[in-house]
């Protein structure tokens, strides 16, 4: 079997846990549209109108998980969204679509508005 999404069901479900607090999906979604520069934890917390202790609470765990990393920008902590990984989990979810049919699973991607680029191609090639 041929598989082109590597993702083990235990990082699958880390990252769905860390994404089940409405706090850190926004904050996720947040550095996912300011990718690939991110933005400085004080960014986050004005945009998002949260209170700097709960944001270092989330923007740790979701650096825990791997959705994100951070680096020190002077004084600041900069944090950026892990695209390739979110990437990689949204093939995890795609790769069994439609019994391995390639094509009706890449006609759904098409039609719900998924640029092709996007996503690796996800299939089994020899069933075992």
């Amino acid at each position: 079997m041929l598989n082109y999404c590597p993702m083990e069901p235990k990082t699958a479900t880390t990252i769905f846990e860390v994404l089940t607090s409405e706090t850190r999906l926004s904050i996720f979604r947040l550095l996912v549209k300011y990718a690939p520069d991110g933005l400085v934890a004080g960014e986050i917390a004005r945009m998002l109108a949260l209170p700097k202790t709960n944001l270092s609470f989330h923007l740790k765990t979701i650096v825990y998980s791997g959705l994100a990393s951070m680096e020190r920008a002077g004084r600041n902590t900069r944090y950026r969204a892990n695209i390739p990984l979110m990437l990689e989990t949204i093939a995890y979810l795609t790769n069994e679509c439609c019994s391995g049919n390639l094509d009706q699973s890449w006609r759904f991607r098409v039609e719900c508005g998924v640029a092709p680029e996007l996503l690796p191609p996800c299939h089994e090639d020899n069933k075992s």
